[in-house]
């Protein structure tokens, strides 16, 4: 069967969820940590009880659930789809404007004349893979949002075109939309046995085909220097100047294993955050490896260094925890879920580009949690930035592999 999938009502889906700003706040102890993450749930939570969806659940952390009954009366799985309802707190999605381009022609993409915001070919050459299809970004003064507001609306396009065509085959269906995913909260209060999915995916990918259930391990570091702030001119074999000591930790890590020179399976060391005087220094980094040996190594390397400084200085304290693990050792025993959707993206006329997560998703801890959940494209590019832009064609498909997802797991 061709599936017709409504694109008006996937656009103004879209549109309505990204006029609703959910920029998580990562500052915030509250779940969720921003208003407007409750303000989307209780209109989604509306949506989905208007489409008929069963069971539909919103708590008072904003965790919304729903699901659709199989309507084949056989014992396939239960099939679960995720998306989160925050956006990066690295750019306000406060009052974003859409701007469509249609029929791109290629070459660079004015978001906003009047402040001279260019999307440039030359730092963005993905954008020539899009050439004639209708590309949408934000005006350039803030997040566009498709990170994941386009795979809420795919999902409820998805959910409301198997509603509507009751004679197509599909498994049991569960959804469900999460908080503070890009503040790593979004599976904090994530009730699996009450969501009731076999298993399931986030939609929640970048470009169009992207299928992953590979991630980081993670870790996160900070460290604490105190130094000892002595007169200048009096400083001869007093002064130990904490900035000095953390540029001397920063250089004792490998200075090509960070995020700027790696790709693919290679980790990092990530220095994201350095206050520092004379008197003290905080220090922040991720650490990333997707082998658990390397995650290890990494680990060992940053208190081998920060043991040296000790030798030298003293004063060095390191706080070093674990944030979540690959999901591969969850997902491979059960690799039959990433069969199914890449059949699913086949079918559907998708070339599925499996590749690893260079990042985490809320799937990586779920899988640990007993719910193994690879995540699949939702089409967008450049998230988190003033430059995120999204395909309406890649929009389409990702419905479009949701359904099929469903269909093939009926017919079994």
């Amino acid at each position: 069967m061709k599936y017709s999938i409504d694109n008006n009502f996937l656009l103004d889906s879209f549109f309505r969820y990204i006029s609703i700003d959910t920029t998580s706040d990562p500052s915030s102890s509250q779940t969720p940590s921003s208003p407007g993450q409750a303000v989307l749930a209780r209109r989604l939570a509306e949506e989905l009880s208007s489409m008929g969806m069963e069971d539909v659940r919103l708590d008072d952390r904003s965790y919304l659930m729903a699901g659709l009954r199989s309507n084949t009366g056989s014992k396939e799985p239960t099939i679960g789809f995720i998306s989160h309802l925050d956006t990066s707190p690295d750019m306000s999605g406060l009052g974003a404007r859409p701007v469509i381009h249609e029929n791109y022609g290629g070459g660079d993409l004015i978001l906003n004349r009047e402040k001279n915001i260019v999307m440039r070919v030359s730092d963005f050459p993905v954008l020539n893979q899009y050439r004639g299809q209708t590309l949408i970004t934000s005006d350039g003064t803030s997040l566009l949002g498709a990170d994941n507001k386009a795979g809420i609306a795919e999902i409820m396009t998805a959910l409301r075109f198997m509603a509507r065509n009751p004679d197509l085959p599909r498994a049991n269906i569960r959804v469900a939309f999460t908080p503070d995913e890009e503040i790593g909260r979004g599976a904090d209060f994530f009730n699996v046995e009450d969501f009731g999915a076999d298993f399931a995916y986030t939609v929640d990918g970048g470009g169009i085909g992207e299928l992953q259930y590979e991630n980081f391990n993670a870790a996160y570091a900070k460290i604490v220097i105190s130094g000892r702030n002595i007169h200048p001119g009096d400083a001869f074999g007093k002064m130990i100047n904490a900035t000095r000591v953390g540029m001397e930790l920063d250089s004792l890590l490998p200075g090509k294993e960070r995020p700027e020179y790696t790709t693919g399976h290679e980790g990092f060391f990530h220095l994201y955050s350095f206050s520092a005087g004379v008197e003290t220094a905080v220090i922040e980094y991720i650490i990333r490896d997707h082998c658990s040996r390397g995650f290890d190594r990494r680990k060992e390397k940053m208190r081998q260094s920060v043991r040296l400084l000790n030798e030298k200085y003293g004063g060095v304290q390191l706080e070093l925890k674990d944030q979540y693990y690959n999901m591969a050792a969850r997902i491979k025993p059960v690799i039959h879920v990433v069969e199914l959707a890449k059949r699913a993206m086949e079918e559907t006329g998708v070339r599925p580009v499996i590749k690893p997560i260079r990042g985490g998703t809320d799937g990586a801890r779920l899988s640990f949690m007993g719910l193994p959940c690879p995540n699949i494209f939702c089409g967008g590019h450049n998230y988190h930035g003033r430059f995120e832009f999204i395909p309406s064609e890649s929009m389409e498909k990702a419905s479009r592999v949701i359904v099929k997802i469903a269909e093939l797991a009926a017919r079994g």
